[in-house]
């Protein structure tokens, strides 16, 4: 990608696949990492992440997944929207139990407590974190709650973090589900960034890419990203390319308000209220 070589990058800083290499630890994020840690250590039966869409939750996963000991397993579901007994399947699957596609659901939860009770013996633990997690069914939700009632007399077999949006609240708040709700012990709710942090984030991603200098962005184009953004990484992320790009494409190396202003109208998820139009932002060289 040319504009690369114009910033003097190594590769693009402003990606959205969470790649743990950028991995900024803001005060929200590392308030929820703080949280995942402490309440594995323990041994909490469930721990539960929200936060709007683009937050970071994923990158959260990842961050936290790659820094436990080895005496932690770990299994990881991306989308968990499917039947009881299909996550069941996928967490055999995850702990390497060779199961018969015929066994049913009874079946599959007995074969599974076997494989976490030899855990147990050999002093291993194992934490499932599950991903877009308002996006299981009442019924899958349940038959998680079952699999968590399997302990020995000191702890939990399992431990199980939910990582979704703030529609989980809702789902969680079902009366057929109200006993996995009083199981949640830890719980924290992502924010989006702060004007500095944004700037803070900027900063730390172009690094981690290999730009050296001072920030392109300018006070006044780092609030349009902060408003437009609403603080949320990957609209940064997005916004930040598209305006990277502009600031190539007319052979500049700053990116200016406009370019920001461009960037958010050309992404729907962007917000640039009609206010910011009233009091002059809007103009021509502003």
């Amino acid at each position: 990608m040319n504009y690369l070589r114009h910033f003097g990058l190594r590769e693009a800083p402003f990606g959205i696949t969470p790649d743990t290499t950028y991995f900024f630890a803001c005060r929200a994020i590392q308030e929820a990492f703080n949280t995942l840690l402490v309440a594995v250590s323990n041994g909490e039966g469930f721990i539960k992440i929200t936060g709007e869409v683009g937050t970071g939750k994923t990158l959260l996963c990842r961050k936290f997944l790659g820094t436990l000991e080895a005496s932690w397993l770990s299994a990881y579901v991306p989308n968990p929207s499917f039947e009881p007994r299909t996550l069941y399947l996928a967490l055999a699957d995850e702990l390497g139990i060779l199961v018969s596609p015929n066994l049913d659901q009874h079946q599959l939860l007995k074969a599974i407590t076997r494989a976490l009770l030899d855990l147990a013996r050999s002093r291993k633990r194992l934490v499932l974190c599950i991903d877009e997690s308002q996006a299981m069914s009442l019924e899958t939700l349940e038959a998680l709650r079952l699999l968590t009632n399997l302990e020995t007399e000191k702890r939990k077999l399992l431990q199980v973090v939910l990582f979704g949006q703030p529609e989980l609240d809702r789902k969680l708040a079902s009366p057929s589900i109200r006993q996995l709700l009083q199981r949640i012990t830890f719980q924290h709710h992502m924010r989006g960034l702060e004007e500095n942090e944004v700037g803070a984030y900027v900063a730390h991603r172009l690094t981690v890419a290999g730009f050296t200098g001072r920030s392109p962005l300018s006070a006044g184009a780092l609030r349009v990203l902060h408003r437009a953004s609403r603080g949320l990484p990957r609209l940064v992320n997005i916004l930040m390319h598209k305006a990277m790009l502009l600031a190539y494409g007319e052979g500049r190396w700053a990116i200016e308000r406009r370019d920001l202003r461009a960037a958010a109208a050309d992404t729907p998820a962007a917000q640039l209220g009609k206010w910011w139009w009233r009091l002059g932002f809007g103009r021509a060289g502003h």
